[in-house]
């Protein structure tokens, strides 16, 4: 992005929000800092709603170490890893009363050596408690520096880097909160609402959003469920669809050739009702309906009906087997009764 577009970008914030702030709740550098370390990988809102309970009974780093480790964990388990962060504030109130007098430094190597406190924690504080023109490079910052091609980057220190550069004096006190709070509202992760966006037309992202309620205003009207189910109700929408379901060629067919003598017959419409079946033109030879029956069958139904079919039905194997041991039985038994009764004679 060139220089004069980074200065009207920045104007363009100002402007929106001339005095802009964290969203975190504090009331002096101490509290600022615990909240601080108690908002990694959560949101300022939750971290808002334990601190509001822990601040009153912990302002200070004596009054928070007194309160161990166990004692802290009751105030934050509604936070994210809420035991490495209570072991971590409570390591570092011991570090602020031992070496720092109970007393927040501004000094960057100082404020990393305190367990959990890194680059972008120590940025924060030196910007919004000390007044140093810092930039801390979160998620959101780090999302709208690449999208807007202001700072683009692979990883945050590189961001921060250029946004050391390329941010004019004038804004650089500022300018976190004006990229966290627009990355955090406006320039969102998965849909950024380009449609009210201060800076959109200096924006590099491609392609833009657009307003939602001017992609449902061109798109039309629905018709109401009654309204659909009165109109299928009607006689004539029931023959049209009917009509539209219709092959573009049985439709060529009705209307070239309303007799069907140039091919097969229109069937269709007049299966469905939609006309009747035109008498052949004169002269027209009356195509002959084939029997769904074959020849063979048909002479067979024929024999049988007159009971000269050709060839004798052959019993099964079996019956034919059973048959002749029957009828040999029958002449044994005959022969032993005609013996019998020539003995007694």
């Amino acid at each position: 992005m060139k220089p004069a577009a980074v200065a009207e970008l920045f104007t363009r914030f100002r402007a929106a929000n001339p005095k802009p702030t964290t969203e975190l709740e504090y009331s002096s550098p101490f509290e600022l800092l615990i909240a601080v370390l108690l908002s990694a990988q959560a949101t300022d809102v939750g971290v808002n709603k334990a601190t509001r309970k822990l601040f009153p009974v912990a302002r200070t780093p004596q009054a928070m170490y007194a309160l161990g480790v166990d004692g802290l964990t009751e105030y934050v388990r509604t936070i994210g890893l809420y035991r490495n962060k209570a072991k971590n504030a409570i390591e570092t109130c011991r570090i602020l009363i031992e070496q720092h007098g109970g007393q927040v430094p501004r000094d960057r190597e100082a404020l990393e050596a305190l367990p959990g406190v890194g680059r972008k924690t120590a940025n924060v504080v030196l910007n919004t408690a000390f007044g140093e023109p810092t930039i801390a490079v979160d998620t959101h910052i780090f999302r709208v520096s690449n999208r807007l091609g202001l700072a683009p980057g692979k990883n945050v220190d590189v961001v921060e880097q250029k946004l050391l550069k390329v941010v004019p004096a004038d804004f650089k006190l500022d300018a976190h909160h004006w990229l966290i709070l627009h990355g955090r509202y406006v320039c969102k992760a998965l849909k950024p609402e380009c449609w009210r966006c201060p800076v959109s037309d200096l924006c590099a992202h491609k392609p833009k959003t657009p307003d939602p309620d001017a992609v449902a205003d061109a798109k039309p009207a629905r018709k109401p469920v009654a309204q659909k189910i009165a109109e299928s109700m009607q006689p004539s929408a029931r023959k049209t669809r009917a009509a539209s379901s219709m092959g573009a060629a049985s439709q060529a067919k009705m209307a070239g050739d309303p007799h069907g003598t140039s091919g097969t017959p229109v069937r269709k419409a007049v299966k469905k009702g939609l006309q009747k079946a035109p008498p052949p033109p004169a002269g027209a030879k009356t195509p002959k309906r084939r029997s769904s029956t074959g020849a063979a069958s048909q002479t067979k139904m024929a024999g049988k009906a007159l009971g000269t079919s050709g060839k004798p039905s052959k019993p099964p194997a079996k019956a034919t087997a059973r048959t002749s041991a029957a009828a040999k039985t029958g002449a044994t038994r005959n022969t032993s009764q005609t013996a019998t009764t020539r003995k007694r004679g």
